[in-house]
């Protein structure tokens, strides 16, 4: 073991908290390993193989050589096909729009840094996912949290934002939430950037993954295009959480500065998997359907169950992810609850400041571990 005798870190990374997703799945796989036996319900990582296909388009790559540098954007034939499915969608998108790079998260860290000075607001909105704060922190910004109206489809942003304001940030459907805000919402916050000059974060990673309600982007709407950064990636929709492959669609000039951080740093995404999210985009998608077809009958299996304890919840339309309330600390009861019943959940408390009671179950698990995890959620209360 080697002790360091350097004192000085930086104040920004002394901020940041680890991970909590990562450190509860940590745990829960330490669990694993010793014998335990296990549901792993805190980590949003669909338990689906990679479709056969995107993984024989990788193999294929790496047969024929594509194992050196790509250009820092991105292969351009992954570059067209995302132009290629959102010109679909009638977005007036180019080449010049669109970065390709190592995973969503990494989008979302080279947009704030690329957008955001020291001391600018940045609103998120209460919960939300457990990573933007730190991003918002590394790039000097100052978050501020607006809390979710009743039904957690609404939220009072107009209340919030100031002249410091810079960015609103938005993740349909919602992690952890599983809402899908619907387009009253969006528009509210459509006219607030406009009126304030402000820019939009629209992280759309579970845009597929839509049970009830049907989605719509803040990217839809009039004026909008211009001063959306949207975040979307392959690893929920596709199962593909560890090749780490996301883009950003945003103006060319944001696009410009993140392509100069991403060359300086991660150079470009790995390059053979980005011949697996050409495959992922343009070819069979009937493995997406199946996905959704079984993530909604997850869903329905644990609504039955928590109805039947009588616990709160917000209401999954989207995503795979159940918010609860359970009454208490929520990291005493997940650490007590993977202690003691071997289920891994996330406290709430990761999530924003008004949730200290609420833990997060992901149910990107099997039915029968879903049931497995609800019983002994049940003893677990009644204990």
């Amino acid at each position: 073991m080697i002790v360091t005798k350097v004192t000085k870190v930086s104040g920004r990374v002394r901020s940041i908290q680890p991970s909590a997703t990562l450190a509860i799945s940590a745990e829960a796989k330490r669990l694993a390993r010793a014998g335990k036996p296990v549901i792993n319900m805190g980590v949003g990582e669909p338990d689906f193989n990679t479709p056969e296909h995107i993984v024989r388009a990788a193999e294929k790559a790496l047969r024929e050589g594509k194992t050196f540098y790509t250009p820092a954007k991105g292969i351009p034939e992954l570059i067209d096909a995302i132009v290629e499915v959102y010109r679909e969608k009638n977005y007036d998108i180019s080449q010049e729009n669109v970065i390709v790079t190592p995973g969503a998260k990494y989008a979302i860290f080279e947009a704030m840094l690329s957008t955001i000075d020291e001391g600018d607001e940045v609103i998120l909105l209460d919960p939300s996912w457990v990573s933007y704060e730190p991003c918002v922190a590394v790039s000097g910004g100052k978050v501020v949290w607006v809390p979710h109206s009743e039904g957690f489809e609404d939220a009072p942003v107009e209340e919030y934002v100031t002249d410091r304001c810079r960015m609103i940030v938005i993740n349909s459907p919602s992690n952890p939430l599983g809402v899908v805000y619907p387009k009253s919402f969006l528009k509210k916050i459509r006219d607030l950037a406009v009126d304030m000059d402000l820019i939009v974060m629209s992280d759309e990673i579970y845009d597929k993954i839509v049970f009830d309600e049907e989605f719509h982007s803040i990217a839809e709407f009039d004026d909008m295009l211009e001063r959306t950064i949207l975040i979307n990636g392959f690893s929920k929709t596709y199962a593909m959480t560890g090749w780490r492959l996301g883009y950003a669609i945003a103006p060319e000039e944001i696009i410009k500065y993140m392509l100069r951080l991403q060359s300086h740093s991660v150079s470009h995404p790995t390059s053979f998997v980005q011949y697996a999210g050409v495959e992922a985009l343009k070819g069979d998608q009937s493995c997406v359907g199946e996905m959704v077809k079984e993530f909604r009958a997850r869903r329905d299996i644990m609504i039955e169950y928590l109805k039947e304890m009588g616990l709160e919840f917000a209401p999954p339309k989207g995503a795979f992810y159940m918010f609860v309330n359970v009454e208490k600390d929520s990291v005493e009861f997940c650490e007590k609850f993977l202690k003691e019943k071997y289920v891994a959940a996330t406290p709430g408390k990761a999530f924003g400041k008004s949730f200290a009671t609420w833990i997060r179950l992901s149910y990107a698990t099997s039915r029968d571990n879903i049931v497995e995890a609800m019983e002994r959620l049940s003893e677990f209360l009644q204990s």
